[in-house]
């Protein structure tokens, strides 16, 4: 049943949950990764499995039809999310955010590639200036030279990473959403980061203060609560139709940086994340028309 003011309230508040998520990780202060990503992985099961209490019950939310699929899905989530927080904890708030809009540019390729979609020349002219934006956003962290003689930014390096596995992961769950329910492939991920999570902790000096702590299950609840307004939120509306608001994550992340931490970012990665912006929003246009389009053959 489709939903448009809810779809876009529900993806809004995913886009404020998850920038809320970044801030408590930062506020922790300087604790081990292994510790941050336990903390998101565990207590994100909190608000999942209360939903499902009054949706379609806990039972839903470990039934599988494919178990295998949801390995693959976690060991690439959990890649992802270690190289997410270890990005974050060496870079701004709104520079984090502004590499993370590299994912749809990505999953174009990558479903060109994997799922033998076709992409026009329209999407891959979209994709080829997302890429000029991103090297204007690497430019005050190394630049081209940075990358070609390996010593681009640590920060960066792992934010573009991030950024790869998270396209990887998108495409992945096309292929699982037909036969897997939203709340299956979220608990399964989510457990699986808390072993991962846990397991790294086993070699670290970990931090268990109150501050810490406090913070790290804040990180845990908002990264639960926005997984699930985001599955919802695809439930009530077209992916295309919703894929604009999630740059409004630029704004969050924006202001809190500067409210909490004093960040600012170069302007050189401000003005690359817009055009990568822009070239996002091409590209959920252009898939958007092709939809409209559907069943004629035509591409864009």
């Amino acid at each position: 049943m489709k939903n448009t003011p809810l779809a876009i309230g529900l993806k809004l508040g995913q886009t404020l949950t998850f920038s809320l998520m970044y801030a408590a990780v930062k506020l922790a202060g300087p604790v081990p990764l292994g510790e941050v990503v336990f903390f998101r992985g565990f207590f994100a099961l909190v608000p999942l499995l209360a939903w499902t209490f009054y949706t379609v019950g806990p039972r839903a939310a470990i039934q599988t039809q494919r178990p295998m699929v949801h390995v693959v899905r976690s060991t690439v989530g959990v890649t992802s999310m270690f190289l997410n927080f270890a990005a974050l904890a060496l870079l701004p708030l709104a520079t984090v955010t502004a590499f993370s809009f590299m994912q749809p540019i990505f999953a174009v390729i990558l479903a060109a590639i994997f799922l033998k979609e076709h992409v026009g020349r329209w999407r891959w002219g979209a994709v080829l200036i997302g890429f000029i934006g991103v090297l204007m956003m690497i430019e005050p962290h190394g630049g081209l030279a940075g990358i070609l003689s390996l010593k681009l930014s640590r920060g960066v390096f792992y934010a573009l990473l991030f950024s790869f596995f998270s396209a990887v992961v998108v495409v992945w769950i096309r292929q699982m959403s037909s036969t897997e329910r939203s709340e299956a492939i979220v608990f399964y991920f989510m457990s699986a980061t808390s072993i991962a999570g846990l397991a790294l902790m086993a070699f670290q000096h970990n931090i268990f203060t109150l501050h810490a702590c406090g913070w790290l299950i804040l990180c845990g609840l908002f990264g639960g609560t926005g997984q699930l307004m985001m599955t919802y939120s695809y439930r009530y509306g077209e992916p295309s139709m919703l894929a604009p608001f999630d740059y409004i994550a630029m704004v969050w992340a924006m202001l809190l940086g500067w409210f909490l931490f004093g960040e600012m970012s170069e302007t050189l990665v401000l003005v690359g994340s817009a055009v990568v912006i822009v070239s996002g929003l091409f590209i959920a246009w252009r898939e958007h028309k092709h939809h409209a389009e559907l069943p004629r053959e035509s591409l864009a």
